[in-house]
Formats: structure tokens, C-alpha cells, sequence
């Protein structure tokens, strides 16, 4: 597990009180620092070490309806700006997951960021409550249950989805029994958004501006409009549902993938030479050929549901897809495979996602409404709906909730910017249209005519990056939703 960051790290803590009448039961949200604390910064650790890059320490509540209570370390990092006479205030940012660290995110963005976004904001990156540096949490999974961090095995018949109820039902216990079980109901999106207030309150902030994506969009949804009067400029990429990393979102990686999958199939097949057919219809027919293939007989580790959820998490990105056709190319001919490190730590990384996403909201709990989702998503998506409905931990997580789940809506300032790829496995543009419509007013959204899961500042759309530029750097918005047409590969 990885640890608590050092005290050779830690900053002084925000202190916590209620606003006056308030009692320890108070609503969460009146819970607000008395003054903002200085924020004393120093090296980061070996893992988010990067030039520029500080980092320390807070302390937040474990849960915010008793604020003098049990607290909690929040691993935060700072990439300041080197213009203070043009420095409007921070930018928090958050990569995705849940179960993703953050804290060297600011270095990362750095490298694609306008550098008249670096000269308007400190750059500010956490690892969220649960995960990495900040208080992590556990399941203690074993090595076997973490090797299965993608997705349930894929399930053909509703038996299938039976015998894996055991398995989820397996680590929801264990979750539940760990050494850091006092935290899973308090382990939620909820309360991250109010420990990114308790950052803005520490830094002496009035506002913070956002930059999420991916379960990061859900973050600054939540963020907003639970504190909608300390929001800045809001800027939310590769977008999910208002229901935020719910069993909508898991149903709907399998259409995702579906909507991308063309876009490397037209690749592989201008591409002869990885030996995957020279047609898109004979790549995708490849496809399912592998997946059957493994899974009867894996290769090298890599049996049928892992194939899918390796051929998913490449289409991420049209940088990786010469990556993928030549991993389909070694498993096809049973050659060595690409080097592909698994991430580190996966158990923190699987554990906190659990802690998250099954704490946020409740999902299905009989075996038998996820053998109908499956029933229908195989038809619907062949390629992942067999996995993406089926059954998992959130099943049978505890009944306790701390509150219920919060509704995105259309109350507050606008000054909300949503950005989208029309073709994202991820999170699919109908859930980030859905959003949408839940802001209402508050919200404008850019879409652009490409694949891949994530806009800016990485991605190679002029119109959509510029339009996040604007909006950070200066405030302006297009005047209304706008589609920014294809662009070539530079």
C-alpha cells in the first residue's frame, strides 16, 4: 500500500468550524474554514517529482457533518506561476479514474498548456481522499483479483453472470472487512468536492477554477454545484452522465467502444502490413475471431476478456493504435508482445474506484437484473456488453450511505465549458449531452469531429483547444454550442 505522505511534507491544517448557530450535525456544506491557512510547500515525492513541482499536505474531516472530528491527510501539489502580475488565481485539475492520483498532473498538463493558461494560474494537483499519498484505502485484493482490474469476465449466457456474483460478492467483503473499512462511507465524489474547497479555502483562494476530465467532469459537476458562488471558470473534458460512475456509465463503455472501434479499424486496414485485413469489415471480423480465439486458448496471459479490455483502453488515444495493431499482430501469430508496465499499486487503484463508485450511488442488487442488462448489451455492443453489464462488487456493497447522490442541475452562475470528442470509448458523447441538458444555462459545450477519450490540450482539434484556451485565459465562451469540424493528424 502506498503510504500516508510524510510528515517531512505536511502543511498546517485547515481548521474547521461550523458557521455560527451550526451544530456538529450541521449540513456538510455550511462546514467552512475560520481562515485560511498557510499552505507551506516543499519537495514532492519520488513518484511526482518533476521541475517546478511543489507539494504538501492538509488536513480535511473524514465526514464533514462532524468537522472536529476524525481527519484525514490530502496529498496536494502546486505549479506556480513565474507571471504573479498576471496571475488571476488556481486551477485545480484532475485527471479521471476514480482511484487516479493527481498530484503530478500539473507538470503533465504543463507540457501542452498555452503558456498564457501557466502565466493566469498556479497549477494546482491533489491525490483525492482514498487514493495514492492522500489517506489511502484498501480491499486487500489479491494478486489474481487485481490482474482483473479492466472489466468482469466477458459473459455469454446469464450463467456466466451467476458464477461471477460470487466473485464480486467476494471483494465487496473484503472491502467492507479491511483495515480501512471506516472510510468507505465517507470515501465518495461528494466529499472530494468538499476537500477541493477546503484546498481553496487552505491556498486563501476566494474562487478556484477547474480543469477535469473524464470521472473529473462528475468531480466539477459536483463541485459547482454544490458550491456554485466559490466557481470560477469551469472546464470539464471527455464528459460523463449527471449520474456521474454509475451502472449508466459502466453499460455505456460498451457503446463507446462500439463508436470508436471504426476509427481504428479504417487505420489497421490503411495498414496491410500488421496482417489484420484490408478492410474494416475484415478488421472488426478479426476482432471477434481473437476474442474467441483467446478465449478458448490464451496467449501469453491474454485470454478473451482481457484481449477486449486491451483493445479498449488503446483506443483512448490515436496515438496508441499502431501500439494495438501490433499487439493484435503478436497475439495473432503468438509472438512477444508489445512492453506494457501495469500500472502501479492497482490494488489502491481498484479499491478506491470500488469506495467511489459504488459509494456515489446504488447499483442493481439481484443477479438477475444484470443477467437481463447483459442479455441486452451483448446484442446491442457485441464487442464489450458482455462485460460492461455484468455484475461487480457494487452489487453487494453495504447498505450504509452517508447522503444520497447529488443532482446536477441548472442553478448557478454560467460559467461552465464542457468539452467533447463525437467518438470517446470512454465516456460516450450522449452521456456528455445528457449533462449537458442538465446545466441548462450554465454550461456551453464544444464538440469536435474526432475519436479518442480526452480534448485538450493534447488533442490535435485548433477549434476545440483554442475555445478552452479563451475561456480560461480571458473568460470568453463561444456564444453557444458549438461543433468544431475534423481536423488532419498533425
Amino acid at each position: 500500500m502506498r503510504r500516508v505522505l510524510s510528515v517531512a511534507l505536511a502543511a498546517t491544517a485547515v481548521a474547521a468550524t461550523a458557521i455560527p448557530g451550526a451544530s456538529v450535525a450541521a449540513t456538510p456544506d455550511t462546514v467552512r474554514a475560520a481562515t485560511p491557512d498557510t499552505v507551506r510547500w516543499g519537495p514532492c515525492p519520488e513518484e511526482a517529482a518533476a521541475p517546478r513541482l511543489e507539494c504538501s499536505t492538509l488536513e480535511v474531516p473524514l465526514d464533514y457533518r462532524d468537522p472536529a472530528g476524525r481527519q484525514i491527510e490530502i496529498a496536494i501539489s502546486r505549479l506556480a506561476s513565474e507571471k504573479p502580475s498576471q496571475r488571476r488565481g488556481v486551477l485545480l485539475t484532475n485527471p479521471g479514474g476514480p482511484g487516479a492520483g493527481g498530484l503530478i498532473y500539473p507538470a503533465v498538463l504543463a507540457l501542452g498548456l498555452p503558456q498564457e493558461v501557466l502565466d493566469s494560474y498556479d497549477v494546482i494537483g491533489f491525490d483525492p481522499r482514498g487514493v495514492g499519498r492522500s489517506t489511502p484505502v484498501t480491499c486487500d485484493l489479491t494478486p489474481e483479483q487485481q490482474a482483473r482490474r479492466n472489466f468482469a469476465p466477458y459473459a455469454h449466457t446469464a450463467a456466466d453472470v451467476a458464477r461471477e456474483a460470487g466473485n464480486a460478492r467476494t471483494i465487496a467483503k473484503q472491502c467492507a472487512a479491511s483495515r480501512t473499512a471506516w472510510m468507505l462511507p465517507h470515501t465518495t465524489t461528494a466529499n472530494t468536492a468538499r476537500d477541493m474547497d477546503r484546498i481553496r479555502a487552505a491556498l486563501g483562494e476566494p474562487k478556484l477554477s477547474y480543469l477535469g476530465a473524464s470521472y473529473g467532469t462528475y468531480l466539477g459537476a459536483v463541485y459547482t454545484t454544490k458550491f456554485p458562488e466559490r466557481s470560477d471558470r469551469i472546464v470539464l473534458d471527455s464528459n460523463l452522465g449527471p449520474g456521474g460512475y454509475d451502472v449508466t456509465a459502466m453499460r455505456m463503455f460498451a457503446r463507446g467502444m462500439e463508436e470508436t472501434f471504426p476509427d481504428f479499424a479504417a487505420f489497421a486496414a490503411a495498414h496491410p502490413e500488421y496482417g489484420l485485413g484490408t478492410t474494416p469489415q475484415q478488421v472488426t471480423a478479426k476482432f471477434f475471431e481473437l476474442a474467441k480465439r483467446l478465449e478458448a486458448t490464451p496467449v501469453q496471459g491474454i485470454d478473451g476478456t482481457l484481449f477486449r479490455g486491451i483493445t479498449f483502453d488503446n483506443l483512448y488515444s490515436d496515438a496508441l493504435m499502431p501500439q494495438l495493431a501490433k499487439t493484435w499482430q503478436a497475439l495473432d501469430t503468438d509472438r512477444p508482445l508489445p512492453p506494457n508496465p501495469p500500472p502501479a499499486n492497482v490494488d489502491n487503484l481498484m479499491s478506491s474506484r470500488f469506495a467511489v463508485i459504488c459509494g456515489d450511488t446504488r447499483w442493481p442488487g439481484t443477479v438477475r437484473e444484470y443477467q437481463r442488462n447483459v442479455a441486452v448489451d451483448r446484442l446491442k455492443y457485441p464487442m464489450l456488453g458482455g462485460s460492461t453489464a455484468s455484475i461487480g462488487p457494487c452489487a453487494f456493497w453495504p447498505d450504509k450511505r452517508v447522503e444520497p447522490p447529488v443532482r446536477i442541475g441548472d442553478r448557478g452562475p454560467s460559467n461552465v465549458l464542457m468539452v467533447q470528442n463525437e467518438r470517446d470509448p470512454g465516456t460516450p458523447l450522449a452521456g456528455a449531452q445528457k449533462l449537458r441538458r442538465a446545466f441548462g444555462e450554465r454550461a456551453t459545450m464544444v464538440t469536435a469531429d474526432q475519436s479518442g477519450h480526452g480534448v485538450y490540450p493534447f488533442g490535435r482539434n485548433t477549434c476545440a483547444n483554442d475555445s478552452v484556451t479563451a475561456f480560461l485565459a480571458t473568460g470568453q465562451r463561444p456564444p453557444q454550442d458549438l461543433t468544431c469540424a475534423a481536423e488532419s493528424s498533425k
